[in-house]
């Protein structure tokens, strides 16, 4: 027995920034955005913290789901960095939901949400859970350089959710990890410890190498996705949606391109909301239930890439009906 997906939400927060907004306070432009990224717009928290976004997601989800706080059996959140290093976003989100359940955190970057999906078969798989909530929540704002002009413009924040109950949905998944420091990293918040004789201090602000991230990620999610096909005994003809993690319109069309699936297939949001790290794809997912766009019995293939490096992909066969509007 694994699980089936009965409910998803999400939420981002009120601020919405434009691209010419952007270049009134960093050396950039609309259209140099746009060209590179497919990036039009990302909402930026302002007076929200992590925990409100992803309450709501989850609050969202459970509606969609038609189920209750009090009835989860587990709790995971995917993501970076939540509003304390401790306690756990997870735990943060089941008191302020009224849950009484565990809950943790993984922090698989990107790929956080197909982790998390990951994790919570396993428990699916051994009958400790009936009932279980995943909240993706990142608030990239805080993370990048804001003096970075080729960075800070790719990232949004916000929270996707997803409620997950017994059943057959899940048909196959992947994932992997390449420890790499030097393509992708964010350091950490030292401490004041008078006895580090560690390396110099850094500004904890997300590093990147765009060209190397582009072709590890166009690499990754082409291979990922015909290998979780493989393992589910289907076919790229088989596939009704693609949902990609949304970092580059630029390496979602090109992945598109080499696998020959067609465009109309692969769903994005990217224009809207920008890279929402590992909130990416359950907030496609919640946007296409809600949308009427996904109807029972659909083949969805999901893909994602990001820092450690990590990658995943999963195929999912679809068993709600399609969300009243």
């Amino acid at each position: 027995m694994s699980f089936r997906i009965t409910g998803t939400g999400s939420a981002v927060p009120d601020c919405v920034k434009t691209n010419d907004e952007l270049s009134r306070i960093i050396d950039t432009s609309d259209e140099w955005i746009i060209t590179r990224t497919g990036i039009q717009e990302r909402h930026i928290c302002t007076h929200e913290t992590l925990t409100d976004i992803a309450v709501a997601a989850a609050e969202a989800a459970l509606l969609n789901a038609g189920a209750k706080a009090s009835e989860l059996d587990l709790i995971i959140c995917s993501l970076v960095r939540g509003d304390y290093i401790t306690p756990s976003l997870a735990c943060m989100v089941q008191q302020r939901i009224g849950a009484h359940c565990p809950a943790f955190d993984v922090n698989a970057a990107c790929t956080g949400f197909i982790y998390a999906l990951d994790v919570a078969d396993g428990f699916f798989a051994r009958d400790k859970v009936k009932k279980v909530l995943i909240v993706s929540a990142e608030a990239m704002s805080k993370l990048s350089d804001w003096e970075d002009r080729s960075t800070c413009v790719l990232f949004g924040d916000g929270a996707g959710a997803a409620v997950l109950e017994p059943g057959e949905g899940l048909l196959s998944i992947r994932l992997s990890a390449s420890g790499d420091t030097e393509i992708l990293q964010i350091p950490h918040v030292d401490g004041n410890c008078p006895f580090d004789e560690t390396q110099e201090k850094r500004k904890p602000y997300l590093r990147m190498h765009g060209q190397d991230v582009y072709k590890f990620a166009v690499s990754a999610m082409c291979g990922d996705i015909l290998a979780a096909l493989e393992d589910a005994g289907l076919s790229k003809n088989d596939i009704d949606h693609v949902l990609p993690h949304q970092a580059n319109l630029r390496i979602i069309e090109a992945a598109q391109k080499r696998l020959r699936i067609p465009r109309y297939k692969v769903l994005t949001n990217i224009e809207r909301y920008g890279n929402m790290s590992s909130a990416s794809i359950p907030v496609l997912l919640d946007e296409a239930n809600r949308g009427g766009r996904l109807k029972a019995g659909d083949i969805l293939v999901m893909s994602a890439f990001g820092g450690g490096l990590t990658t995943g992909a999963c195929v999912l066969r679809w068993g709600k009906e399609p969300a009243p509007h």
